[in-house]
């Protein structure tokens, strides 16, 4: 079964001429007729026009590109020309995008083919893909869960091996949480590694494409292919693209990992915090060194990621007022009244909330107050992780506070909602790159370990996890597999 195989060995495949292009999309095809109606992953799959280009103009042509012939899966606030981007919300429910991504054309250019746009929570605001316009998206481990989010789809499509790996993007932990609640690998780059240019925006400051994958090494190669300077993207930094997949066999003997203090002053649920011990003490066997850092100011993480994304959000939302594009209430007198009505029709309860609170704190006579504080706050963060970076190389703890939760049991508790975000937040707020691995299992659910680096040091984080996976082997479980 084809499906079963992950991105980098299908490639090698079908490079070798071993399999047809064709043959790896109708494997995974069938895969998504078995699992799909369970999960609920896609908001537009797009397996038969992948299938339809794999025949027509790929089968029997010479193999150009590192993933040629191979399926990957895209998060639906990351445009595709002539396909829907709906960002999950009813205001874009019918809007088609008039050209590429960036990290869409960068995959087109290496031979990639596309399985489809996964759900998520409406424009990137939650964590539980529970928030989209559409449907939720359930957990492939317990269908009575949520998937973490708001990539949800991305992770779970990538859990359930609908699609070998997938793009999703993380602005507060929407890439590690949900990575961690599927039981698979997801890793947030560096702010200005990979290019933002056709990625909807939430809150620009701190918004980051990055992969989903089952193993480290296809979460390294597609990181490789996407990554990169954008003449298109101003904060896209053009800094030199390792070769990451060549970086992973390196010894991970003499890694110096701190465990900051003050994640575990959080309220950490027992099986977390007893995983994670494991985990590093797995690590200790590896080679590598562990050491007590401080990390002081990241319990003001929430409050102030709070203020800045919904300051962020207030803004780049302002640009959906139902006059150029999107959704237009039908029922209006006037210009304002347009604006006020296609907005309140068009955006869901979470993302109004977000932009209320934005508005609010950029307002005359609460800006200083809420929001410049609250970048004072950030830069604190960001020297907590440098003064922490000068004694270790790498910086460890939990991605999650819990397991995955319930579905529907903190849709009326937001600051709940909000708090499965506390342990990844700091990590976007100083823009460093965070991977999340599989560290266990409680009963049937899986569990995440978070391993953060230094700026443009993604390659340790995923030496370190494929050095892990060696031994823990998490790939080899498979929800919803007969």
């Amino acid at each position: 079964m084809l499906w079963r195989k992950g991105l980098r060995e299908l490639a090698e495949l079908v490079r070798k001429g071993e399999v047809k292009p064709s043959e790896v999309v109708e494997s995974f095809f069938r895969r998504f007729e078995e699992t799909e109606e369970k999960v609920r992953a896609y908001i537009t799959p797009l397996y038969e026009k992948a299938l339809d280009r794999a025949k027509k103009e790929l089968d029997g042509r010479k193999p150009e590109g590192k993933l040629f012939g191979v399926p990957v899966a895209i998060k639906d606030n990351i445009v595709m020309k002539g396909e829907r981007t709906t960002c999950a919300s009813k205001i874009l429910e019918n809007f088609v995008s008039p050209y590429d991504a960036t990290v869409v054309e960068r995959l087109k250019r290496e031979g990639a083919l596309f399985t489809g746009k996964t759900n998520m929570d409406e424009f990137a605001m939650g964590s539980s893909t529970e928030y989209s316009a559409f449907f939720p998206t359930r957990n492939p481990w317990d269908t009575e869960r949520v998937p973490g989010g708001s990539s949800g789809g991305s992770a779970v499509t990538t859990a359930v091996m609908s699609a070998p790996a997938a793009l999703g993007s993380d602005t507060g932990g929407s890439i590690r949480q949900p990575a961690s609640f599927c039981g698979v690998i997801g890793i947030k780059p560096t702010y200005g590694r990979v290019s933002r240019y056709g990625l909807v925006a939430f809150a620009s400051s701190l918004d980051q494409i990055g992969v989903f994958g089952r193993r480290t090494e296809d979460v390294a190669l597609l990181l490789e292919v996407i990554s990169g300077h954008d003449p298109k993207d101003s904060t896209c930094m053009n800094v030199p693209v390792p070769a990451f997949t060549e970086e992973l066999r390196k010894d991970v003997k003499g890694i110096r990992i701190g465990l900051p203090k003050e994640f575990f002053a959080f309220d950490l649920q027992r099986e977390i915090r007893e995983l994670f011990d494991k985990f590093v003490r797995g690590l200790e066997d590896l080679g590598c060194e562990l050491r007590e850092v401080s990390l002081p100011s990241v319990r003001y993480a929430i409050p102030a990621y709070y203020i800045i994304a919904p300051s962020e959000a207030s803004s780049n939302l302002a640009r959906y007022d139902g006059v150029k594009y999107g959704y237009r209430s039908s029922e209006f007198s006037n210009l304002i009244e347009m604006y006020a009505k296609t907005r309140d029709e068009g955006f869901g309860a979470e993302v109004k909330r977000r932009i209320m609170l934005g508005t609010f704190a950029l307002s005359a006579g609460y800006y200083e107050a809420y929001y410049l504080k609250a970048q004072k706050v950030r830069t604190l963060i960001y020297r907590d992780f440098m003064k922490a970076f000068e004694s270790v190389d790498v910086i460890a703890g939990p991605t999650t506070p819990t397991p995955p939760f319930r579905l529907g049991e903190r849709l009326e508790n937001p600051i709940e909602m909000y708090l499965s975000d506390v342990l990844t937040v700091p990590v976007n707020l100083a823009g460093l790159p965070g991977l999340s691995v599989p560290i266990g299992w409680t009963g049937n659910l899986p569990i995440g370990g978070q391993l953060v680096g230094r700026p443009w040091d993604e390659a340790t984080l995923l030496r370190i996890s494929y050095a892990w996976e060696q031994t823990f082997r998490h790939y080899e479980r498979i929800p919803l597999s007969s």
